[in-house]
């Protein structure tokens, strides 16, 4: 590990920054609280003594310089991400350190690659985004079950979740994805990403144990989209949500996701499933774990680990599959985060 421990965590009182900051701390990291509430932020410290807390706004980036002075690297975990990953890349950018946020937005991580790929290989920055449940897992599955293979014919994610219950943040960065969409729903065909008015598809699905045969939405597009077509050649990527955790989404009396032990972790589960196919063949990569917020702290801080320790040689704008070993990445977050395996 380096010898500069601290990591600014923007976003570190919201529900997904709270688990990253107990999570570099847990790793020997010294977080660095940081977001635009100082009420919340003095409050958060009061919980974790000893942490420097460092207001900034978005809206003011001196306020964003200053609370990045002499980190080895950032965290950007405050959403809507559309909002907030240009004025924190900016400020990255500045300070000549790393940049790692958790974004599930696909417009925000596709504006990310337009308009900062070129300024951050140029400044010798590694910027990784949507390193994220939605988006960093995904990719690292896929570009596993991927191993020696450059293209594919088609992908199909499988999201096997027994529910989702929202956190503000997914429900506001919802909302700003709808609107930038005009209400349209998102698709991947024809090697490109597009927009359609129809209906989603529901179809039966055969997820891996023990979540068995659902009812999925098909076409449930996530970031995972995104990261894995920047750097795997494909035409086709098809995605399937089980359909009990659409329902939880889209419910209007929503509830926020609740603590089931000490770690603040929820009682939900996972399995995701990655299948790539080319030609007659198949190869598959599954993962599965417990509650995909507290899931994200472990991906997001491996990461910021494997960056800051000077394992990713390329500058640039990267996803995780293009930044990583997937299998090594994954390995390593067995068994006390994840369970992983190849087929």
């Amino acid at each position: 590990m380096t010898s500069n421990q601290s990591v600014v965590v923007y976003g570190a009182y919201g529900h997904t920054g709270r688990f990253v900051v107990s999570e570099l701390q847990r790793r020997g990291w010294k977080p660095v609280l940081s977001g635009r509430d100082a009420r919340k932020l003095d409050a958060l410290a009061t919980e974790y003594i000893g942490l420097e807390a460092r207001p900034a706004s978005v809206d003011e980036p001196a306020s964003l310089d200053r609370a990045l002075k002499g980190a080895a690297a950032v965290i950007n975990c405050a959403g809507p991400f559309a909002s907030t990953a240009g004025p924190v890349i900016e400020a990255a950018l500045r300070a000549r350190i790393p940049y790692l946020d958790v974004a599930a937005e696909i417009e925000a991580n596709i504006d990310t690659f337009a308009l900062y790929a070129d300024r951050a290989r140029e400044a010798g920055v590694v910027v990784v985004h949507a390193m994220a449940f939605y988006g960093g897992l995904g990719d690292l599955l896929a570009t596993a079950a991927m191993d020696d293979w450059t293209s594919a014919d088609e992908i199909s994610i499988a999201y096997g979740l027994d529910s989702w219950l929202p956190t503000a943040g997914t429900l506001i960065a919802g909302q700003i994805s709808r609107q930038r969409r005009d209400g349209r729903r998102v698709v991947f065909a024809n090697g490109k990403i597009a927009y359609t008015t129809d209906t989603a598809p529901v179809v039966e699905w055969e997820f891996p144990a023990p979540v068995g045969r659902q009812q999925a939405v098909s076409e449930f597009t996530m970031a995972d989209t995104v990261t894995i077509s920047r750097h795997i050649q494909v035409p086709e990527i098809r995605s399937y949500m089980t359909l009990a955790a659409v329902k939880d989404l889209t419910d209007p009396s929503q509830k926020a996701p609740t603590a089931s032990d000490a770690s603040g972790r929820s009682s939900q589960t996972f399995v995701v499933e990655v299948i790539a196919r080319r030609g007659g063949e198949e190869r598959r990569a599954i993962a599965s774990g417990r509650d995909i917020y507290a899931f994200t702290a472990p991906l997001v801080v491996e990461a910021l680990t494997r960056v800051v320790g000077g394992q990713v040689a390329t500058p640039g704008v990267l996803t995780a599959g293009e930044a990583f070993d997937a299998r090594d990445f994954l390995a390593s977050l067995s068994p006390a985060h994840l369970s992983f395996q190849i087929r």
